[in-house]
């Protein structure tokens, strides 16, 4: 049976590979676009006139940091599903 943060479940079956390959491509686009929230509202507190918008890039930002775990909970309780459907076993 599988268990949730087994790394075998990863590449189990092709239906398994593949559903990794998304979820991670979705972390690396939530983790590239909380830095890029970061850089930018750092860039924007050099401006008095941008502290405000730079503010709110950085919650922004931590919203995404925090995204980013879910995600990757989300394809654990994804792949440890897929396991136990058979028909996702061929």
């Amino acid at each position: 049976m599988a268990a949730l943060f087994d790394h075998e479940n990863r590449t189990r079956t092709p239906v398994h590979a593949k559903t990794t390959t998304r979820y991670e491509i979705a972390r690396t686009a939530v983790e590239f676009a909380a830095a890029v929230a970061f850089i930018v509202g750092s860039i924007f507190f050099f401006y008095d006139s941008l502290k405000y918008a730079g503010t709110w890039l950085f919650v922004i930002g931590s919203v995404l940091f925090a995204v980013r775990p879910a995600v990757r909970l989300a394809m654990e309780i994804n792949l440890v599903a897929l396991s136990g459907d058979s028909d996702n076993e061929r």
